[in-house]
């Protein structure tokens, strides 16, 4: 990913909490001269100083099997992103552009194979993405929950290497970003008012 040094991100906690609350990622893989990517929801975690992303995938999704030992694949979390108008800029010679968060985690993903494994993801996704769930799962029919859990491949990836592009008008003037924070704002759609509100955190 190109990075000019004024829009890089190099703070694991704020990439990570980035990951965690835009977490629907797409993986990207390689095999036979050409790309596979699926689209994800992820559990992102941290055990000690390693990143570890985990999710699965359907088994009769082919991405899975062009996973290749020590071979990386690329995952990219990227979610508000937002025109910026020239008319809120200061100098009238200006163009539009475009304000977005991206970032991409390298790593090697490993298979879950056991029904164990399995089942530890899918519990603690319900953790994540809606923990009352749970009590309806263990209520499913025990066929119904061994079928869903064969058609499913659960893969983890510990991040090799990761990159994060925070490209939030970090080159304008102060008075061209308070004008494009404000507008942003003030309006009720939640893409804008995200990128709003990190353009408001303080830098460190």
């Amino acid at each position: 990913m190109y990075i000019p040094k004024h829009f890089e991100e190099k703070d694991t906690t704020v990439l990570v909490e980035f990951m965690k609350e835009f977490n629907f990622a797409a993986i990207v893989s390689s095999a036979k001269k050409r790309y596979w990517a699926t689209h994800l929801p992820f559990i992102v975690s941290q055990r000690g100083e390693k990143i570890i992303l985990r999710a699965h995938m359907a088994k009769s999704n082919p991405q899975w099997a062009s996973f290749k030992d020590g071979e990386e694949v690329l995952v990219i979390f990227q979610e508000p992103h937002v025109y910026i108008s020239p008319s809120l800029y200061e100098n009238k010679v200006s163009v539009p552009t475009w304000n977005y968060i991206a970032v991409h985690a390298y790593g090697v993903p490993k298979q879950l194979p056991s029904r164990e494994e399995r089942i530890s993801l899918l519990e603690e996704s319900f953790e994540v993405f809606e923990s009352s769930f749970r009590k309806q799962w263990d209520t499913l029919p025990a066929d119904y929950r061994d079928e869903l859990l064969e058609g499913i491949v659960a893969f983890e990836i510990q991040v090799t290497s990761i990159e994060g592009k925070f490209k939030l008008s970090q080159n304008r003037t102060d008075g061209d970003r308070e004008r494009i924070v404000q507008n942003l704002g003030d309006s009720d759609e939640k893409v804008k008012s995200d990128i709003a509100r990190y353009m408001n955190k303080p830098p460190k």
